[in-house]
């Protein structure tokens, strides 16, 4: 199929963006690496008057840390993410992520900002900013807005971003030396949507000569409406002394609370019983990494 009939411009500068966005409105759609937007044109679940490529506005493809802040462009592309030092350095949780994202010619176009703008709860950089707690830079022609993850993701292909605002950049807090991180996918075939994913960042502290864990921070996706995080397991494990049988309890209490929709890959139980399962392994494999840092801290 072929989209409707629409009016291309290529913005050359941010503000002129902004003001084509508050002009134009709900008949406007931002276009930059694509990959998303391109199908739904296609398809015409999309068929905006106006669309507005951003992909020469070089400002927003960027990859910067100062001052214990991470800085990324909305329109840094995912190979640029995955091939990144200062990423390699402070996230290496994201080049992990980053090669599970569907093939190598998508990681080549997309971008941050498309990702999260389109909000689909089975893409892993939504999930990603959950688990990092990242915040976004919402901006229009006439003032700016930071927003979290948290309160960003709103629903399937919904979020907090407006018509009339650009999301211009990610801000993530860096992240302590000590974390140790782990993250996990299944999908049926290499490069498809996940049926479920986890990813966590945890840290070891000793408590009364025990390894505890601390900073445990928990997110799943595939399996509702948005990326999750599993706030209640991680009230339960922080600060609890690590061991299987922890994480048996955490895997229980996991089975009861999720609820995610079946579809037509597979039922609400069998999605249940796959992320639990991939919790139990992550989490063991956080674990171990965040005791190699904790380790190499104790000799140095």
């Amino acid at each position: 199929m072929k989209p409707n009939r629409f009016q291309y411009i290529a913005a050359e500068t941010i503000p002129e963006a902004l003001r084509l966005l508050h002009t134009h409105q709900q008949d406007v759609k931002i276009i930059a690496g694509g990959q998303s937007l391109m199908p739904m044109l296609n398809y015409r679940v999309l068929s905006p008057q106006y669309l507005i490529d951003i992909g020469r506005l070089l400002e927003l493809d960027s990859i910067s840390v100062n001052a214990g802040v991470i800085e990324i462009g909305a329109i840094t592309r995912y190979v640029t993410m995955e091939n990144s030092p200062v990423i390699q350095q402070y996230l290496p949780i994201m080049p992990e992520v980053i090669r599970h994202i569907a093939h190598l010619t998508i990681r080549n176009r997309g971008t941050i900002g498309g990702s999260l703008s389109h909000a689909d709860p089975a893409s892993e950089m939504p999930m990603l900013m959950r688990l990092l707690d990242a915040q976004f830079e919402l901006r229009s022609e006439h003032e700016s807005r930071m927003v979290s993850a948290h309160d960003f993701f709103l629903g399937p292909l919904h979020t907090n971003l407006n018509h009339h605002e650009l999301l211009t950049k990610v801000v993530i807090k860096v992240p302590s030396p000590q974390m140790g991180w782990a993250f996990e996918e299944f999908a049926r075939r290499s490069g498809d949507y996940a049926l479920a994913a986890v990813g966590i960042t945890v840290e070891v502290k000793q408590v009364s000569g025990k390894n505890s864990a601390h900073q445990l921070k928990i997110a799943m996706m595939g399996v509702g409406d948005t990326p999750l995080r599993l706030s209640s397991i991680e009230t339960l494990m922080n600060g609890q002394e690590f061991s299987d049988d922890l994480v048996a309890r955490a895997k229980d209490q996991i089975l009861q609370e999720l609820d995610p929709r079946p579809d037509l890959q597979s039922s609400a139980a069998f999605k249940k019983h796959l992320a639990s399962n991939i919790f139990s392994r992550v989490m063991h494999q956080a674990w171990d990494n965040a005791m190699v840092h904790h380790s190499g801290r104790a000799e140095s």
